[in-house]
């Protein structure tokens, strides 16, 4: 069976659901349920390897879903890993980038799902506020939803490793 095929038979739903942007959608893609098959967590991780610029030298996994994929990632790649918070904790270090120092360095962000783009841009919000720049996102799964656009429009390129369009037309 695919990857893709794969993805869509744990974690496509089909329902009403209301999502992070406030728009309501049939389906939904409970990525919970493909980052917590570790099988299938690391064939989707491998999959992505391709997509990271060469010249990476972090990866910034956005909280929650984007956590799982980024550490599996750097176990594959040997990059060291960032985990970005929605915002800094009130306690500790008060920092919402946690892990290795992105400051001076090229880093990539990685998502699970992206709709409107909504929780990247609000990472990016933080991001450059502190001086870093964020050129590049990748995510497993475009929803076609306007993400890439809205990511474009801020000057970030967005590379999933699927669309909704493919996953639909997949055999499950």
């Amino acid at each position: 069976m695919s990857l893709t095929s794969r993805i869509k038979q744990t974690s496509q739903l089909s329902g009403d659901f209301l999502l992070r942007s406030g728009k309501r959608s049939q389906t939904y893609f409970d990525k919970y349920r493909f980052e917590a098959d570790p099988t299938l967590l690391k064939d989707i991780a491998q999959a992505l390897v391709p997509l990271i610029p060469a010249d990476t030298e972090v990866l910034a996994g956005l909280e929650l879903g984007g956590i799982p994929i980024v550490t599996v990632l750097s176990q594959l790649t040997g990059l060291p890993t960032a985990f970005i918070r929605k915002e800094a904790k009130a306690y500790g270090t008060c920092r919402y980038a946690e892990g290795t120092e992105l400051k001076g360095k090229r880093f990539v962000l990685i998502e699970d799902v992206v709709s409107s783009g909504g929780a990247i841009l609000d990472a990016i919000k933080l991001l450059n506020a502190d001086g870093l720049l964020v050129e590049y996102a990748i995510c497993v799964i475009d929803r076609e939803t306007g993400g890439s656009a809205a990511l474009q429009a801020a000057g970030v390129t967005l590379k999933a490793l699927l669309t909704m369009s493919e996953i639909e037309t997949a055999d499950a």
